[in-house]
Parts: C-alpha cells; structure tokens; sequence
C-alpha cells in the first residue's frame, strides 16, 4: 500500500483545513486508517482513526469536536478535516493504514505516508 497525503499549509487559528490520504497498490478495504502528527521535539502521536469500512471511529482528546476523519471508497482516499486550528495543532501529519482494525498505536501500523506541514499561526 502507498499512501500519499497532502492538503497541508498555513493557516490562522480559527481556520480549517482538510487533509488527504491517497491510497494505491494493495486493496485497503480491511484496512485500519489513521492520522497521526509530530511536532518538533516531540514524539508521533494519534490524532483520528477509522476502520475502512467506516463502521467506527476514534479521536485523540485533544482534536475531538473539531477534528472529522472520513473517507471515499471510490477515490480510495481517507480525508481529515481540521477546524477549529490551534497553534498547538502545530505539526507534520502523517496518515497511516494497518493490516487490521482500529488502533491508536504507531507501531501497529505497516504503512506511513510522507507527511504533510500544518502550521497555525497565532
């Protein structure tokens, strides 16, 4: 599976932005989704996740309300739309797909895309 994120940039807080996962190669029907982030100095952390079909999803504390993954099984391509921006939402995203369900859990996941830069300013 490759993944391939975009629709980063910079942003005033209050804004939004929504982020893509394109996915190719491997079907990822059974696949678990996520996005994760990483500011600088700090560790990778969960941000939302999905499972393929849908069915269920999960959100970081931190991003709940504002924060929607969802994807379109056509493009096979998962979406993670961003309002509400902080400064502390500050970081490179990085979407990933497991060979499995849900999981907040970087190791568990067997695929990372490149990272896209969000950056809110104050």
């Amino acid at each position: 599976v490759q993944l391939q994120a975009s629709g980063g940039g910079l942003v005033q807080a209050g804004g939004s932005l929504r982020l893509s996962c394109a996915a190719s190669g491997r079907t990822v029907s059974n696949n678990g989704m996520g996005w994760f982030r990483q500011a600088p100095g700090k560790e990778r952390e969960f941000v939302a996740g999905m499972n393929w079909r849908g069915a269920s999803t999960v959100y970081a504390d931190s991003v709940k309300g504002r924060f929607t993954i969802s994807r379109d099984r056509a493009k096979n391509t998962v979406y993670l739309q961003m309002s509400v921006l902080k400064p502390e939402d500050t970081a490179v995203y990085y979407c990933a797909a497991r060979l499995g369900g849900l999981s907040g859990i970087p190791a568990n996941y067997n695929y990372w895309g490149q990272g896209t830069q969000v950056t809110v300013s104050s």
